[in-house]
């Protein structure tokens, strides 16, 4: 119960970080943040009653430099959902493709690297998805840190859409 997924949002509301039930309930107790939604239960100490929160917002606003996303396999991954971006399948074991292959100038950006099951990419071989009359599902692109809270830790709370700017 104590280890739940809390929403901490900055004094603005600006969603700034994920942290633990336990690390948000010293956060609201100290005064250094408020209860904005809660779970429907309660953790009891010898004089208090405290909700276990869901959503707890900073009482003072926190300056946070911009956060950047480590390139690396798993996050391509995350990224594309586990699906192959040229054929749509979820199964077996995907790897990464460069979109322009590297010797043809490709670099290993977000913008040039997406999931593929290994049958697309043993079709696409060295070459460009046009050059095969293959299209990608999406266009690839760097996430930022609201993505990587929508959908790398995922929505613990159906609460949390409205403050990661999300609609049902």
């Amino acid at each position: 119960m104590l280890n739940r997924h809390v929403l901490i949002l900055n004094q603005n509301y600006e969603p700034m970080t994920v942290c633990t039930a336990r690390r948000a309930i010293v956060l609201v107790y100290l005064g250094k943040a408020e209860l904005i939604e809660k779970y429907d239960f309660y953790v009891q100490s010898v004089t208090r009653r405290l909700p276990v929160p869901s959503i707890v917002r900073l009482s003072r606003f926190v300056k946070v430099p911009p956060r950047r996303i480590l390139l690396t396999k798993k996050n391509i991954l995350k990224r594309d959902s586990y699906r192959c971006q040229y054929c749509g399948v979820y199964e077996g074991d995907l790897t990464v493709d460069h979109v322009i292959p590297k010797d043809r100038g490709g670099r290993d950006t977000w913008e040039n690297l997406v999931a593929c099951c290994k049958t697309c990419n043993a079709k696409k071989g060295n070459r460009t998805p046009e050059e095969v009359r293959m299209h990608l599902l999406k266009k690839p692109r760097r996430p930022n840190h609201l993505m990587f809270i929508q959908y790398f830790i995922g929505i613990a709370d159906t609460r949390w859409k409205p403050y990661l700017y999300m609609s049902d």
